[in-house]
């Protein structure tokens, strides 16, 4: 009797906690990323949340908002644990001047950029598991005087990282890009076969690893339209897109393509393919856009560390006003707990 016991009191021993630490920036502070931080302290998540940012705006934008929530200043040491509905941690990075929701203020650029470097130190010194990042303002950090085209490309550099891959994410649609933030007239002389391979590298690794996919299926898209009519619309399929997919299936990458971009995200095709691969920013996002927006992830692939992101803008006439949909970051937060390593 006594063993029977014993059996069934080890039975009842709680097993040691493994969630994940993600930190999340609440990015541009005049937008609706304070808000969508709020919403999130307001759930239970199995995962541990810290957020980067000013804790006496987000006390602040709480109290607008009439949102009951803790703000403290978080200190590292405690094991990570599963994130308390109502509590909102606080990585302390402190703007130069109080942020009004709706207004703009290049004094506080440097207060965005320092809560991703916050960011990117904790989860390369293993404080964090990943970083999810709530919108930035492109303009007002240049018109701070601070270069800056997106956050992919800035993760990139901070980490110095080859070739980041964007990758947006909407249920089982995936789309990614082999270019990014360009002018629509520099895209063409920036596909290449080594810009292509290397992306089709990255984008099979990370589709491997951290969404655990034993052989991913890509799916290539042309850049012409009807991905060159057989070179009348232009030969960049021919001379640089068909080879590099060829190259890239002699490496044992899952491969196909150039196909033509309207015909890529019929049913039938994304029924066959893990993920497509759009040559620029407007070929691709419409389309995953008008399937999930709100609820899409960006995932940044070829980093060293771990990043998701919202898929929509800083929303000015939103922030403050609690009207702004937090779904984007829900899934992002989710997502990001779920992946696997970089």
């Amino acid at each position: 009797m006594a063993a029977k016991a014993a059996r069934r009191s080890l039975r009842r021993v709680p097993r040691p906690l493994t969630a994940k630490r993600l930190v999340v920036t609440t990015g541009e502070p005049a937008g609706i990323g304070p808000d969508l931080a709020i919403a999130a302290a307001r759930r239970r998540w199995p995962c541990e949340l810290v957020f980067a940012g000013d804790p006496a705006l987000l006390a602040a934008r709480a109290s607008q908002l009439s949102a009951r929530v803790q703000v403290s200043e978080w200190r590292a040491g405690a094991p990570p644990a599963p994130h308390r509905a109502g509590r909102l941690p606080v990585l302390a990075v402190r703007l130069a001047r109080p942020a009004v929701a709706g207004r703009l203020d290049p004094a506080n650029a440097r207060c965005v950029i320092g809560q991703l470097d916050a960011a990117i130190a904790g989860c390369r010194d293993g404080s964090f598991a990943a970083m999810v990042t709530a919108p930035v303002q492109k303009s007002v950090i240049n018109e701070a005087g601070i270069p800056f085209t997106g956050h992919t490309e800035y993760l990139a550099a901070r980490t110095g990282a080859p070739q980041p891959v964007m990758l947006l994410v909407a249920g089982t649609l995936r789309v990614a890009l082999a270019t990014t933030h360009l002018p629509l007239a520099a895209v063409p002389g920036r596909v290449t076969r080594a810009s292509l391979a290397a992306t089709l590298d990255v984008l099979h690794a990370g589709l491997a690893r951290a969404f655990r996919m034993r052989k991913p299926r890509i799916l290539v898209c042309g850049l012409n339209p009807h991905a060159g009519e057989s070179g009348h619309l232009g030969r960049e399929e021919i001379d640089v897109i068909a080879p590099a997919v060829a190259a890239a299936r002699a490496r044992g990458i899952a491969a196909a393509g150039p196909v033509a971009a309207d015909t890529a995200f019929t049913p039938a095709s994304l029924a066959a393919t893990d993920a497509v691969l759009a040559m620029y920013h407007d070929q691709g996002l419409p389309v995953l856009k008008h399937a999930g927006f709100g609820r899409a992830v960006n995932v940044t692939l070829g980093l060293p560390i771990l990043r998701t992101s919202v898929d929509h803008g800083t929303a000015l006439d939103l922030a403050g006003s609690g009207r702004a949909d937090p779904g984007s970051l829900f899934e992002a937060i989710a997502l990001a707990s779920r992946l696997g390593s970089p």
